[in-house]
Order: C-alpha cells, then sequence, then structure tokens
C-alpha cells in the first residue's frame, strides 16, 4: 500500500500524477556520506525529475556552527528557498538519490520553519528511475516566491534539553545509527567522536523502517518496529543519530503514524560524543 499524503510522504504514482500542477515544487536534496563516493550536484545535472530543483545541504546549513548542516538561521532557510522560486501556497515534493536518506532532513527543516504542505518522495529517485518515469537534465526556470513562515522550535531539541531528558527520562530518546554504533562497538566515522550512545537511548535504525527498494514500511510495520525497540508511542520522543540526517527519517516515521511529540536532537553524535563532561553508555 503507497504512502500518498502530502505532508508526509507521496509515491511515485502520486508524483508523476501531479507532475504539471501549477504550484508544485520538487526539489532534490541528495547528499551522500563521504565513503559513499557520489556527488549529488552532478548527478543532478545529468539527470533528475522534470522541473526539480537542486538543494545542497550545507547550504541550507548554519555555517556558522562547527556542528555539521545544523539548522541554519530561520532567515538564511528563507532566503534559499525564495531564490528556488519556493513559497507561499506551493505543494513542495523533495527527493535524494538513495530512496529515503536526506531528504527527510530537507522534510524536517521545512516542518522547523512551520511547513507542513511538504513529502517526501517515498523511494526517491531510485524507484523513479527504475520505473522508467521521466527525467530530464535542463534546470528549470526559477523566479522569486514569497515565502511567510514561523519557526516550530519545540521540533528541535538541543545538547542541554537532551542531557535533561536522558538524567530525568522524561522523553524517550531514540537512536537512528547502526546498532554496533549505538553499542560503542564500531568506530565512530568523525574523528575526535568516543564511541557508544546517549545513556537511557534506545536504539532503533533507520534502515529497520525501509523496504528494500528504499521505500518506507506500511504503517503497521513501522508501529512493530518502534514498540520493538522499547519506544512506546504514548509517550515524547526525541530522535537522534550521527549528525541530524537519518534522525528525520525517525521522526518523518512518527509523523506518518500520527505521533506528533516529538523533536529532533540537532546536534546528536557529533556533539554528545566530542564532549568529554556528558557520559556514555556502551553495550545494546
Amino acid at each position: 500500500m503507497a504512502h500518498d499524503d502530502p505532508t508526509t510522504l507521496v509515491s511515485t504514482a502520486w508524483l508523476e500524477a501531479h507532475l504539471r500542477d501549477p504550484d508544485l515544487r520538487i526539489l532534490d536534496g541528495s547528499w551522500y556520506l563521504p565513503d559513499m563516493g557520489r556527488d549529488p550536484r552532478a548527478e543532478y545535472e545529468a539527470a533528475h525529475i522534470p522541473g526539480a530543483r537542486f538543494v545542497a545541504l550545507d547550504d541550507v546549513s548554519d555555517s556558522r556552527s562547527e556542528l555539521p548542516h545544523m539548522a541554519p538561521p530561520t532567515e538564511k532557510f528563507v532566503s534559499r528557498m525564495r531564490a528556488l522560486g519556493v513559497g507561499d501556497g506551493h505543494q513542495v515534493v523533495v527527493y535524494d538519490g538513495l530512496g529515503l536518506f536526506s531528504a527527510a532532513r530537507l522534510w524536517w527543516l521545512f516542518r522547523l520553519v512551520g511547513k507542513v504542505n511538504v513529502a517526501v518522495l517515498d523511494g526517491g529517485f531510485a524507484k523513479w528511475r527504475a520505473e522508467g518515469r521521466a527525467e530530464e537534465d535542463l534546470p528549470p526556470v526559477v523566479r522569486d516566491r514569497h515565502i511567510t513562515v514561523t519557526r516550530q522550535n519545540h521540533l528541535v531539541r538541543d545538547v542541554t534539553q537532551v542531557a535533561a531528558a536522558s538524567k530525568l527520562g522524561d522523553h524517550q530518546i531514540v537512536d537512528a545509527r547502526a546498532a554496533p554504533r549505538f553499542a560503542g562497538a564500531a568506530p565512530e566515522p568523525r574523528k575526535g567522536l568516543r564511541a557508544g550512545h546517549i545513556p537511557g537511548a534506545v536504539n532503533l535504525p533507520y534502515k529497520t523502517l525501509l523496504n528494500e527498494d528504499g521505500t518506507m514500511k506500511a504503517a503497521p510495520a513501522l508501529r512493530a518496529a518502534f514498540e520493538a525497540a522499547g519506544v512506546d508511542l504514548n509517550r515524547p520522543v526525541i530522535t537522534t543519530c550521527g549528525s541530524g540526517v537519518t534522525a528525520a527519517i525517525l521522526s518523518l516515521a512518527l509523523e506518518v503514524l500520527g505521533h506528533r511529540d516529538h523533536g529532533l536532537y540537532d546536534g546528536s553524535w557529533a556533539e554528545w560524543g566530542m564532549y568529554n563532561d556528558l557520559k556514555v553508555a556502551t553495550g545494546e
């Protein structure tokens, strides 16, 4: 069963049916880890969904922060979206080249500034291409568009709030990293970070929520995955990961399930693992 909710996930069939809608805006938000050896901008220039505009993740991040791709000041995000012709009254669909990866982060950034008519393309460009749907290699004609935003501070958590949650247990901290990294059995890809996880956190690797084709699992399977990880879906959740990207996949899944009481730890392990005065747990 396809996800077709223009505030969370839409299928490739849905997008193809709406491709010519005048108020549709498609964004390629592809971003890859260094060890993946892929160039998202070059891939976009070679081929993309018709009408798509490219968004570099680091271009909608806080360049003043030493931490990787932290949420930018609202004014910066607004400026970048206006320049891409994205504004009020638009239905936005974001996708990436892996299926469902960095697009969720861009979806979350829109949510952070109060924009809810934004969906992730389920299965991304990989699924779109595998199905033989239309592609192009020319950039679209872009006209500046006014965009009105209201920052939703409850959707983001800082290190102080997460430390309090870890100590008090009033929020469930759910870590999207792979199990060996969560347990501290595998080294962190970023130099200088300790291995392990935030005390009290539970592990739900983001890939657990995805099908083999990169689409998100159906709601019953998502619910079962959260519950198997020890998450009570009636209680508030803080999502976290390595640097705030795959945590957004957990946040997206929570929205699909109708769970509204969640926030994303933006600094994630890139921040927590850096400070020796913050406790670290190891093991499962």
